[in-house]
């Protein structure tokens, strides 16, 4: 737990916890339904395994998270104390979309936008078999320009390498467009009209796509911006 603000109230004594860096990340990606080390990584890319560990193991001993052996792997689940931040973490998030700027080139991170559409694919709206999406997105460095999510009956992962699968629909895309579309500053007509998203394959596929997704939740927040919400980011 972090330095003591030496305060009784109550507020002061969550935030020793809760205001270190990562912290309300990593219990917004136990929100979101990650379990495992792995999966909270890719959740959290630029968050180092060591400084991750120490996060879980924290918010464990502060009785936030359970770990609990399954198998050869080690789950971490919120418990009663942690659930009850989901509508903090959700609230914070709203705030966010109502309050705060537009988002900089070093907020973009396509394989952050594929993990958050992996988790929200709808397994009653996609096709009864193997489903491939390649998104390719023209304006990122090379590397990470091609991205496949692969749809199986059970289970639903992303590919940062040609999985080998035919692909059934192919989104080319900017990256900052789509991800605009995703946290619900634009809608997907709008996205299409622009011409910085376009959706290839057979048009049966190409029309059902979008419905394949649940909406982000923080997708239907009213983006009512007052024009001094700038300043709050300067």
């Amino acid at each position: 737990m972090g330095a003591s603000y030496r305060q009784f109230c109550p507020v002061a004594k969550a935030m020793e916890l809760l205001d270190e860096r990562w912290t309300m990340l990593v219990v917004r990606e136990l929100v979101a339904g990650s379990r495992h080390f792995n999966e909270l990584r890719r959740g959290l890319p630029r968050m180092s395994p060591t400084l991750l560990s120490k996060r879980l193991q924290q918010l464990v001993a502060a009785g936030v998270v359970e770990r609990r052996p399954a198998g050869a792997e080690v789950q971490y689940l919120l418990t009663p104390a942690g659930r009850e931040l989901e509508p903090i973490v959700v609230a914070l998030g709203a705030w966010g979309v109502r309050w705060i700027g537009e988002l900089g080139d070093q907020d973009l991170d396509p394989k952050l936008l594929l993990w958050d559409m992996h988790r929200h694919v709808d397994p009653g709206a996609v096709p009864e078999r193997r489903t491939v999406v390649r998104f390719s997105f023209h304006d990122v460095a090379r590397q990470l320009r091609d991205w496949w999510l692969v749809s199986t009956p059970g289970e639903v992962d992303v590919c940062d390498t040609d999985p080998g699968h035919d692909v059934d629909v192919e989104v080319t895309a900017s990256l900052r467009v789509l991800t605009r579309f995703w946290i619900g500053d634009v809608s997907w007509n709008d996205a299409l009209r622009s011409r910085d998203v376009q959706v290839h394959g057979p048009e049966e596929l190409r029309r059902a796509m979008p419905t394949w997704f649940r909406a982000s939740v923080f997708a239907t927040v009213p983006r009512e911006r007052p024009a001094h919400a700038a300043a709050l980011v300067s």
